[in-house]
């Protein structure tokens, strides 16, 4: 069945199929931008704003012609994590209905941190408790020098538990635990210290040249490769080194040596020429 948003990305992105909490916005080249669009209420999260958000990480894993993907907020501010009316709401619900909740959220989550295409995440103003967490769900993250971020669910008695897979694998065991803990503020630079952040820009000028740079950067790289070597890094992060990891390493490069992309890059290096897919 064709996806009546992917299909337009071959020749222009068809805004009417997008959600009006969620802008998908697409080059014919590949660069995919998704707004959260809730700006009069900084991008919080609730169960519309998730189900949409859903959607379109959805969409976005058969858009086979997108090559990289900005995540980024509308208003100037990336996400203030979870709506308070959304919350206020929870808790009057049942067990069930918040573990229900909390799945959705965690589902949308993972469809994020699956999509196979390189995702960025674009941290302008603040990034606080699920906020944050989607921006560790990426792949990298840019966020402007004034950004500033915060896991405080402790300070409301709860705890940062469905991005906790996401945190844990940007900045460790250890300084997760400390950030969920304190619940503190914290600004960019700290957050590129510690790997939530993978490049502070000085202001939203700057923000901009990164995304152009990227953007032409990430189209010298073969489409597959980019979403083998995401791949790869899934499987062997945290394995031990034996002889099975060296096996399945081995068979993955030989499967992409013979491929059409793999002999392209090899035969247009050897030509000096540009690959076909970066013209």
């Amino acid at each position: 069945m064709s996806n009546p948003i992917v299909d337009p990305l071959v020749e222009g992105l068809d805004t009417d199929a997008t959600s009006p909490l969620v802008r998908l916005e697409a080059t014919v080249e590949g660069v995919a931008v998704v707004t959260i669009n809730r700006p009069e209420r900084r991008n919080a999260f609730d169960a519309a704003l998730i189900a949409a958000l859903s959607e379109t990480f959805e969409t976005l894993h058969g858009a086979e012609h997108v090559r990289l993907v900005f995540l980024r907020g509308a208003g100037g501010t990336f996400s203030a994590g979870a709506d308070l009316d959304w919350m206020r709401a929870a808790a009057g619900h049942t067990e069930d209905d918040n573990r229900e909740d909390a799945m959705a959220m965690a589902k949308m989550l993972k469809l994020l941190w699956d999509i196979p295409a390189l995702t960025v995440a674009l941290v302008q103003g603040g990034a606080y408790g699920g906020g944050a967490g989607l921006a560790a769900a990426c792949d990298m993250a840019i966020a402007t020098a004034d950004a500033k971020f915060s896991f405080a669910e402790v300070k409301l008695g709860l705890v940062a538990a469905t991005i906790s897979p996401y945190v844990v694998a940007a900045v460790g065991p250890r300084t997760a635990r400390g950030l969920f803990a304190t619940g503190r503020t914290f600004d960019a630079a700290h957050a590129e210290k510690i790997g939530l952040i993978t490049q502070v820009m000085a202001d939203d000028a700057a923000l901009d040249g990164a995304i152009a740079g990227l953007s032409t950067e990430m189209m010298a790289c073969g489409p597959m490769a980019v979403i083998e070597s995401k791949k790869i890094v899934e499987h062997v992060a945290y394995q031990e080194i034996d002889h099975g990891l060296m096996e399945d390493t081995a068979k993955v490069i030989a499967r992409v040596r013979v491929s059409d992309e793999g002999q392209e890059g090899v035969l247009a290096f050897l030509e000096k020429r540009k690959p076909r897919w970066s013209e």
